[in-house]
Formats: C-alpha cells, sequence, structure tokens
C-alpha cells in the first residue's frame, strides 16, 4: 500500500513544490494539504495520512504548538518538520515534542524522499546539516564536561569499527557524522549515490539502529568517528 502524505506550510509554491517531488514516488501519496497548524487534527483525522510534513513557521499555529496537539490525539502518526532554521536548539525542541524528522527547506528532492521513507518506517531523520550541528554541539558539551578544552578531544583515541564495518563503511560513517548528505559522501569518496545508499543501509543492519542519526550518536559514544 501507497504511504498517505499530509502536507501542511502556508507557502502555496513550496508546498506544490514538495506535492510534486513526492507525486513522482509510486509508493507515496498526497491525501491532503493545508495551510496552517490549525487545520491539522481535522485533516489527519478525516484522511489518516502516514507522515504529515509540517511546516515549522505558520501565522496562527506553528509547526511545533500543532505537533505537540496532534500527536497527543494521535500518538501513532509520524510527523517531519520543516524549517528554515538549523540552530539546535530549534531542532531539539521540535524534536521533543515527538516529531520524527526535521527537515531544512534548502534540501533536495532526494533528502525529503528518503525522510518520508525512513519515518514511514518508524525511524528518525534529520537534515544532514542539522546533524553536524548537533555533533558539533556535543563536542561542545564533551568539551565543557571534561574540563580540558580543545586538548582533552583531540587526544580521545578514535577506534574504527573494523570488526563491524568495512574500512569503505567507516570511511563512510565518518563523513555521516561531519554531516554530508548522500551526494556530498559520493563526491568525496567518488562513487555514486546508489552506491553510497548501499553503504548507508549496510552499516544501519550492521550496528542495528534504524537510521543515520543514531548511528552518528552511536559511533560519537563509542569513539568510532573524529568529531570536527
Amino acid at each position: 500500500m501507497a504511504t498517505k502524505i499530509l502536507i501542511i506550510d502556508d507557502h502555496q509554491l513550496f508546498r506544490e513544490g514538495v506535492k510534486r517531488i513526492l507525486d513522482f514516488e509510486s509508493s507515496f501519496e498526497v491525501v491532503a494539504e493545508g495551510d496552517d497548524g490549525s487545520q491539522a487534527i481535522d485533516l489527519v483525522d478525516k484522511y489518516e495520512p502516514d507522515v504529515t510534513i509540517m511546516d515549522i513557521n505558520m501565522p496562527k499555529t506553528n509547526g511545533v504548538e500543532a505537533t505537540r496537539q496532534l500527536l497527543e490525539r494521535f500518538p501513532d502518526k509520524k510527523v517531519i518538520i520543516l524549517s528554515i532554521h538549523d540552530d539546535e536548539n530549534y531542532v531539539t525542541h521540535a524534536l521533543k515534542t515527538g516529531a520524527s524528522g526535521y527537515l531544512l527547506k534548502e534540501m533536495d528532492a532526494d533528502a525529503l524522499v528518503e525522510a518520508v521513507k525512513v519515518v514511514s518506517d518508524g525511524g528518525s531523520y534529520l537534515h544532514p546539516k542539522v546533524t553536524h550541528n548537533l555533533v558539533n554541539e556535543y563536542r561542545r558539551l564533551a568539551q565543557e564536561q571534561s574540563g580540558s578544552g580543545d586538548h582533552y578531544v583531540q587526544t580521545i583515541e578514535i577506534r574504527r569499527p573494523l570488526h563491524l564495518l568495512t574500512r569503505r563503511e567507516c570511511e563512510v560513517l565518518q563523513l555521516l557524522a561531519d554531516g554530508k548528505s548522500n551526494r556530498g559522501i559520493g563526491e568525496a569518496l567518488f562513487i555514486s549515490e546508489k552506491t553510497v545508499k548501499n553503504h548507508v543501509s549496510n552499516i544501519l543492519q550492521k550496528m542495528n539502529v534504524n537510521d543515520r542519526t543514531q548511528a552518528v550518536v552511536v559511533a560519537i559514544k563509542n569513539g568510532w568517528v573524529e568529531v570536527r
């Protein structure tokens, strides 16, 4: 069955662009659209979408508040937040409401499609740039807790998980931690995006995680990647 999608964004041209991208996927069906968060509950109740794509900035009810209300009423539904803000405070606040994804509006079509697929399968998805910013925040907090500044972080021994991943997969994992998109990873390693996607799928399976963000968090905690 097709993944049913609801799009809520007050900018009609942007909303139409998102719909056009999603309509290219035979496994997706955009069942409804709205232009304000205040419509979210009624539209979800009527059309029962699997994934709601929600703009964060709207005039009446913003996306964060709308997501909170929606998930209180329908806790099994999935929401992806759309935003122009990559600051970790915005991201953290949005995710605390229960949103399963956070995408920047500068995303490309592949990122949008991938996010919907990951979230509809029960995972979470963060825009690569957002992941990079969260990693930097993690690094800052680690420095503060260590009390030794940059020297402490720089002297941590990086232990590549060669017991679990191939050398190429370790390289891909490091680039994920650097906040690279699939396209960016492909350009850095001189491989196709399809090959990158295969490597990422293998990494997630071997690490027993649901998505890229979880993979990066686990890798940081285990000292498998450099935080740079």
